[in-house]
């Protein structure tokens, strides 16, 4: 590839598995990409979901962290509206200082779970403004408030001095033009967005202003990837990933059913036509197949770099499909 290649993971939870497994995958899912070269290893924020183990970001970015030596360990991302700022900048201040120059803050303004569950996480139904959340934060950061802000003398400490890369994620236009008017880097959720890709870093590129962290805009695009010895296997694999997304939005979401179990699912016809859009927008195919696929989404859509999420039943299939789209 001409551009960077890094790693989204939800340490997905296979059936017949646990999540303890999950996150020992994880784990070793990072020490494998560093060794293959990969840029940057991502963790997304979840809640309530029996097939996705990555509630807490920073506590399994400090596992990886510590667990890896060289690759960048973030969030993809923190949903900022779930957390007090200056939590988050204590947080990843702490992991800045513990691994200089290697944490990335990734942060979205999506809930990421159902309207109960962030109920319970947040203990409110307001999700307060995005933007002035994300000011609050950098402030913690940059001791920025002024000196008649309520907050004026609150110390974020580690965070003082210990400022990781920041990130803006989004999957429509809205953080793509905040990230462009404040001159941070943009990560866009191709993997579940794909329709919108496009016109959001339209958007983020027009809108976008130079700034001490950016001179030029910088986008990276998440794809889900599939890469398996031959295109039949690999499409046989990403069932269990369409079965998932089916359940998902069937609103009976639950492990990450295996190829078998995806096989023998008695699909009615829409079902099967909403999973094979699903599908459609992933590169799911042999080494060639998928580096071409890539390819032409890096043309289509400019990326700077691109973050790759890939999810199986089976562990060691997740490993042997980063194996074989770098081999």
């Amino acid at each position: 590839m001409t551009v960077p290649l890094s790693v989204l993971d939800l340490a997905p939870v296979p059936t017949g598995s646990t999540s303890r497994d999950a996150l020992r995958a994880s784990v070793e899912l990072a020490q494998h990409v560093e060794r293959l070269g990969f840029t940057r290893f991502w963790v997304a924020e979840h809640h309530g979901m029996a097939g996705v183990a990555s509630s807490s970001p920073p506590v399994l970015i400090a596992t990886v962290a510590a667990a890896t030596s060289t690759i960048r360990v973030g969030s993809g991302g923190v949903m900022l509206p779930n957390h007090r700022p200056l939590v988050v900048a204590e947080q990843f201040g702490m992991l800045e200082a513990l691994h200089p120059g290697r944490i990335d803050l990734g942060l979205g303004r999506a809930p990421g779970s159902d309207p109960v569950t962030s109920h319970a996480v947040r203990g409110t139904t307001d999700a307060g403004d995005f933007a002035q959340e994300l000011a609050m934060l950098r402030a913690f950061f940059e001791d920025g408030f002024p000196a008649d802000h309520p907050y004026a003398a609150v110390r974020a400490i580690p965070a003082e001095g210990n400022l990781p890369a920041l990130h803006l994620l989004g999957s429509s236009g809205y953080s793509a033009q905040l990230a462009g008017q404040l001159g941070l880097p943009f990560a866009f959720a191709h993997h579940f967005s794909a329709k919108h890709t496009v016109p959001a870093l339209d958007l983020y590129r027009s809108s976008f202003r130079p700034s001490e962290v950016l001179e030029r805009p910088y986008a990276i695009v998440c794809v889900s990837v599939l890469c398996a010895q031959t295109d039949e296997r690999a499409r046989w694999l990403a069932g269990s990933g369409g079965l998932s997304w089916l359940r998902l939005r069937s609103g009976n979401p639950g492990t990450v059913p295996s190829p078998e179990e995806a096989a023998a699912f008695p699909y009615t016809e829409q079902q099967r036509a909403f999973v094979d859009d699903r599908l459609a927008d992933q590169v799911i195919g042999d080494p060639a197949t998928v580096r071409a696929g890539l390819a032409e989404l890096q043309a289509r859509t400019g990326a700077d770099e691109l973050m790759v999420t890939t999810s199986t039943h089976d562990p060691a299939e997740r490993l042997r499909s980063f194996e074989l789209l770098v081999a």
